[in-house]
């Protein structure tokens, strides 16, 4: 017998739920993409992305693509074949973007941090101060990396970067962090951005982005394609260049039904504690269940540098697949799986986008539910999660 019959709970670090307006924005017909609504609304879309990445001084460009796209762009526009860069790893997907950057001819240095906490500073500026040539035209790096779940600190990376003297790109993952987490493109001194629309952002996946400094509009490199290159993207002549010929229509009546949601219902600031609140519930259970040598613990170890879009949990004694399974099987919630170097040891739970406590406290129930069927000892996760968000309340 099953119990998975009801609303299904997906607890993954994205795509994320996509909320009922969202969809239904999406469920048109198809507009005119030369001209006239689809223009104007975009225009005003453009104007809100940018609000989302906290920028006054940044553009951006558009791309239809999930996140690996958002990186290509990045590379094509700011690289020359032979040119250096480095990635900070925290988990696996800094080494991700480099490994797109040299399949396109660019050195690439992985300098891998650990793999249960952030990229320390003070790695960046022993790194950039040895390049006493300044052949490093970029440093790569995640905000949140969500096989880890570690939060790097982004404003620390940059007055690194700084105190190194060094004239490198900064260069800032956010796929799995914007809308989710705190984030200041221009006040952090951010060169470039790229997202996706599938986490934080409630939108289907489909889109990426890449927000573009007034430092990065400036570089030209020889990698360049016309599909890739940013600026028709970011500074159009003609509507249709924005998106390198049709648009992505549906996807945009989507993205700008969550733009509204996220900025001018609920605030983009509000977001952010909510989403602090919800991952604050889930690492407060996670924590709870492995009290005394329980059956998990948190793969993050520094508090300060835990993600507020994911929660990565090491497993003692059962796996977790089994885990997963029972509870996508039997009660219709949907974890996620470790990935690389914490497959097999780990699950996710994803906390971004169109959340609330029900949702949570009913993905943490299932979770506490399948250890029972299990036989699995553990902690009181449920109800210390129910405490924090009780306090949430309380301070909001």
């Amino acid at each position: 017998m099953s119990l998975a019959f009801g609303r299904h709970f997906l607890s993954i670090p994205g795509p994320s739920v996509m909320p009922d307006r969202v969809l239904n924005a999406m469920h048109r017909d198809a507009p005119n993409i030369y001209e006239g609504a689809l223009a104007e609304m975009v225009s005003g879309l453009y104007e809100d992305l940018l609000r989302v990445a906290r920028t006054r001084e940044g553009r951006v460009a558009v791309y239809a693509a999930n996140g690996h796209g958002a990186w290509e762009a990045a590379i094509s526009n700011l690289f020359s074949r032979g040119d250096k860069a480095v990635a900070l790893d925290c988990g696996r997907f800094a080494e991700g973007w480099a490994m797109t950057a040299r399949q396109m001819g660019v050195d690439c240095q992985v300098v891998s941090t650990g793999e249960r906490g952030p990229v320390p500073p003070e790695t960046v500026e022993a790194l950039l101060r040895a390049d006493v040539n300044h052949e490093i035209k970029a440093v790569i790096v995640v905000q949140v990396d969500t096989a880890s779940s570690a939060r790097n600190d982004i404003p620390a990376i940059r007055k690194a970067i700084d105190a190194a003297g060094h004239p490198a790109l900064f260069l800032v993952d956010c796929i799995a962090s914007l809308g989710t987490e705190t984030f200041e493109f221009d006040a952090w001194g951010v060169d470039v951005m790229v997202a996706g629309s599938q986490k934080g952002l409630m939108t289907p996946p489909g889109l990426s982005f890449a927000f573009v400094g007034p430092r990065a509009w400036e570089v030209r490199g020889d990698l360049v394609t016309a599909y890739w290159d940013w600026r028709p993207r970011a500074a159009p002549e003609m509507f249709y260049q924005r998106f390198g010929g049709t648009a992505p229509t549906h996807l945009l009546f989507g993205l700008r039904q969550a733009a509204t949601m996220l900025l001018e219902e609920e605030g983009i600031e509000a977001a952010w504690r909510r989403q602090r609140i919800l991952a604050d519930a889930t690492r407060a259970a996670v924590e709870a269940w492995g009290e005394n040598g329980g059956p998990v613990e948190l793969n993050v170890q520094d508090e300060a540098a835990r993600a507020n879009a994911v929660t990565t949990i090491l497993t003692r004694g059962f796996p977790p697949a089994a885990l997963r399974k029972l509870c996508e099987d039997q009660m219709g919630v949907t974890l996620g799986i470790g990935l690389g170097r914490y497959a097999g040891t780990s699950f996710r739970i994803g906390h971004m986008g169109w959340l609330n406590p029900p949702m949570i406290l009913g993905t943490l129930g299932a979770v506490e539910t399948a250890f029972n069927v299990m036989g699995v000892s553990h902690g009181a996760g449920v109800a210390a999660a129910a405490e924090t968000i009780a306090r949430g309340l309380s301070e909001a």
